[in-house]
């Protein structure tokens, strides 16, 4: 199955048990490793858009040290999140898997299958 791709980091086991989800069911996804290469703040409002969340800070890993550096807080504006995420991509919480016009993080790696099942 083509036209998957997968926001990965493989130091994470999320990220790993979601890769393996997807090739267990035929998806050969394509990775973006994205603390390599991060996404640019038009990307990540795509992202942000397909994910269905309401506003950036959803998709923000809060507990990391790099959330206090950039200054973030609950009621951050969207564009200042985004840029923090550009800065710092270790604050993107992963794994995140685009399908189409539609995205999941994959939290639970289950979260993959309503992508897959769309697919079909």
């Amino acid at each position: 199955m083509a036209g998957f791709t997968l926001y990965h980091n493989p130091r994470c086991s999320k990220s790993r048990q979601t890769l393996t989800l997807l090739e267990s069911h035929g998806v050969t996804p394509k990775v973006v490793l994205y603390l390599e290469t991060p996404p640019d703040a038009k990307t990540l409002k795509a992202l942000i858009k397909r994910l269905g969340l309401p506003r950036a800070h959803d998709l923000l890993r809060n507990k990391e040290a790099e959330y206090a550096l950039a200054g973030l807080k609950a009621d951050s504006k969207d564009d200042d999140v985004i840029a923090a995420m550009v800065k710092y991509p270790k604050l993107i919480e992963r794994p995140i898997v685009v399908s189409g016009s539609r995205a999941v993080i994959g939290r639970p790696p289950e979260n993959a299958l309503t992508l897959i099942d769309e697919a079909k």
